[in-house]
């Protein structure tokens, strides 16, 4: 069995009290951890605010030296790590090992912009006057995860703050501590200076959320996870004008137009839907598809959620894992009935487990007053909804009528979130015109990638605020300071 420490300045620190980290597909313990409580989260924030001027200070291109040796360990670690998350997350060795390698990915994007922090010289009113503006780093951050996506989330969220120059107290979900003592392993053994990096493992967040946030000296938390839990962050970070950034999941819309390439769409789509047994807040979860190509769509769809291995994530050929706890397998059980009691149809075959082993199901004859279309199910559910009239019923090009793309856009926008949305389509004004429409922080169109290390990834609504991923990633955790000098006669 596996043990798992809390790291506070620069040490591997030991508690009394410790919890236990099971496997989702077997409920066998894997890992025991440290219990952190409310004072173990004041050191860290000790340690990063002892440590912050001397890592700010540090010159930009050896802060990125250090940051690429810890993307190089995390990617040479991909296979051992994602061996970890995949005992204690569930998700399949290959998907845990590909998240770990972008994890890597995120941690040397951000290495790189270490260096491209730049202030500006402003023109001045008057000749004996000066004007700057000086990037400065936020200061100490505290930064939360789930348990989705244990690496890539961290390293999102501390790549960016460490190329500003900022601090980090980290609390991972209780549910996926041994992901993140894996990365703070990597980070350690890079050089990074003690207390740069602290990491706090605790079942009690509610402790580490009050320490940190009744605490001046941190200046910043990144958060994601639950709507209710941003909410409530952000009411509390009033009292001290803490800024934030909270990603607070999604309800992400397709629209399929009849011009798409169907056979892409529905691969498409099963990737995104199945990928993490549908646990990812950009997952999408409602599937509008166009008339005139549903039955096609549907058709291949179910094909490849029939063709998906569900199974314990360890076991060779498995390509779905298990969800994460009996209340993400009571969840899914609810929308479904809920959408068969109120009409809609099951295409595929299978529906039961056993366990935490959810097959992914097709709905179809789904209307927009169901569950599945008004919560996000964070489960391999793919309810399919139609839009539009029959080719033939006087309709524009490929079958579209300019009331049937309106009433498709305003069906994905009723919602209140606002993270992802997907598009397929070939037609380069439709494109233009609906990604404009959408409400959403993000849109994918033809399948193209939402979240590369490069790209801003973040929501408008209740999707929350603030941008992981290039170069806007860093300057979330950047203050500018305005300088303006008299130079005397």
């Amino acid at each position: 069995m596996r043990t798992g420490r809390a790291l506070v300045g620069g040490q591997w620190r030991e508690t009394a009290e410790r919890f236990a980290v099971t496997d989702p597909a077997t409920g066998e313990t894997v890992a025991e951890v440290a219990e952190c409580g409310a004072d173990l989260a004041v050191e860290a924030v000790d340690a990063a605010s002892a440590a912050l001027p001397g890592w700010r200070a540090m010159p930009a291109h050896e802060r990125a030296a250090i940051m690429r040796q810890a993307a190089a360990l995390l990617a040479a670690r991909a296979q051992e790590i994602g061996a970890i998350m995949t005992a204690e997350q569930g998700k399949p060795l290959a998907e845990a090992a590909g998240e770990v390698v972008a994890g890597a990915d995120h941690l040397l994007w951000a290495a790189e912009e270490t260096r491209r922090v730049y202030g500006e010289t402003i023109p001045s009113t008057g000749a004996d006057t000066r004007m700057w503006l000086l990037p400065e780093p936020v200061g100490v951050v505290a930064g939360i995860t789930p348990w989705n996506f244990p690496v890539s989330m961290i390293t999102r969220k501390l790549g960016p703050a460490l190329a500003a120059g900022c601090t980090v107290v980290l609390k991972p979900s209780e549910l996926t501590p041994m992901s993140a003592i894996a990365v703070a392993e990597c980070l350690t053994e890079a050089g990074f200076p003690p207390g740069v990096f602290n990491l706090v493992t605790t079942t009690r967040p509610e402790e580490f959320a009050g320490a940190v946030m009744a605490d001046s000296r941190v200046r910043k938390v990144s958060f994601t996870g639950s709507t209710a839990v941003g909410r409530e962050l952000i009411r509390r970070s009033a009292d001290d004008v803490k800024r934030l950034s909270v990603e607070l999941g999604g309800h992400a819309p397709v629209l399929v137009f009849p011009d798409a390439d169907v056979a892409a769409a529905a691969a498409g789509v099963a990737r995104s839907k199945f990928m993490n047994a549908g646990q990812a807040c950009t997952s999408p979860n409602r599937i509008y598809v166009h008339e005139s190509v549903a039955a096609e769509f549907v058709d291949e769809l179910v094909k490849l959620a029939e063709a998906v291995a569900v199974g314990n994530g360890a076991e060779p050929g498995v390509t779905m894992g298990p969800l994460i706890d009996d209340r993400a397998v009571a969840k899914v059980g609810r929308h479904v009935e809920d959408a068969l009691a109120r009409g809609a149809r099951l295409a595929t075959t299978r529906r039961e487990g056993p366990g935490r082993f959810v097959p992914p199901m097709v709905l179809t004859g789904v209307t927009d007053d169901m569950l599945v279309c008004r919560e996000e199910t964070f489960g391999p559910v793919a309810p399919v909804l139609t839009f539009g009239a029959d080719p033939g019923d006087e309709a524009g090009g490929e079958g579209v009528r300019d009331a049937d793309v309106a009433g498709a856009l305003a069906r994905a926008n009723a919602t209140p979130y606002g993270l992802a949305a997907y598009v397929w389509t070939r037609d380069l004004a439709r494109t233009m015109r609906v990604c404009e429409e959408l409400q959403f922080g993000i849109v994918s169109v033809n399948g193209a990638p939402l979240a590369p290390p490069q790209g801003p990834f973040g929501g408008i609504k209740g999707s929350g605020y603030g941008r992981e991923g290039g170069h806007h990633g860093v300057e979330d955790f950047v203050e500018y300071k305005y300088v303006s000098v008299g130079l005397g006669r």
